[in-house]
């Protein structure tokens, strides 16, 4: 397991610093957006990177369990309620702390003045949580990991990018510039590539894998 985080790692590094330079330049343009505006593009790409984040992490474990189609895994290793709560932890739990709680700790060493937590499956539970759900529904019966995952890398990308526009910096100094790369790169790296692949396969008793994304 640790062999193979290792390599995830080692591979999503160069796309992750890719997105982490996107991020830099999107705030170089977008200092100046209210923070309402901030706040709903964050609650636009948010949502959705949980959506990506439960597909990928519950169609992982699905695909690790049982590679059958919808309710014939009934006679496999996929347990649906078990998938529910994997998908659900390793997306809502794992996307808080890459969106929300890492930016914030950027936010506080900047000394931001509108830093805030923004907890998406509490503010906007009735958003959130639902697309969570949702995810992991169609990862049980179709799951995909690919595509998915370099999409969720860039939403969570954006989404932390977002949540410190919302703390407003007003002059994006080389400081600044340096904290918030450092930041936005650690806010992706390691937690998608833990969701994705390796919070899924701690409960799977086979690890070997069939097609890991």
């Amino acid at each position: 397991m640790a062999g193979q985080l290792l390599r995830e790692l080692k591979e999503h590094a160069p796309f992750t610093i890719f997105g982490a330079m996107t991020g830099i330049a999107i705030m170089a343009v977008s200092l100046k957006l209210t923070y309402k505006v901030s706040y709903n593009i964050f609650y636009v790409l948010h949502p959705l990177h949980v959506f990506l984040s439960a597909l990928v992490t519950a169609s992982m474990y699905k695909l690790h369990t049982c590679p059958g189609i919808g309710l014939n895994c009934i006679k496999g290793k996929c347990n649906f309620w078990f998938l529910i709560i994997i998908g659900y932890v390793g997306s809502v739990g794992i996307a808080t702390i890459s969106d929300s709680l890492i930016p914030y700790a950027a936010e506080s060493l900047l000394g931001m003045p509108n830093r805030g937590v923004h907890l998406g499956f509490i503010e906007k539970w009735w958003l959130v949580n639902p697309l969570a759900v949702l995810g992991i529904i169609i990862a049980y019966f179709k799951p995909g990991t690919k595509f998915p995952h370099a999409g969720h890398v860039l939403l969570s990308t954006w989404a932390s990018l977002f949540h410190m526009i919302m703390a407003r910096v007003e002059i994006l100094s080389w400081v600044s510039c340096v904290v918030i790369f450092i930041f936005l790169f650690l806010a992706v790296w390691l937690p998608c590539c833990v969701s994705d692949i390796v919070f899924p396969l701690l409960f799977v008793k086979d690890n070997r894998t069939r097609g890991a994304a």
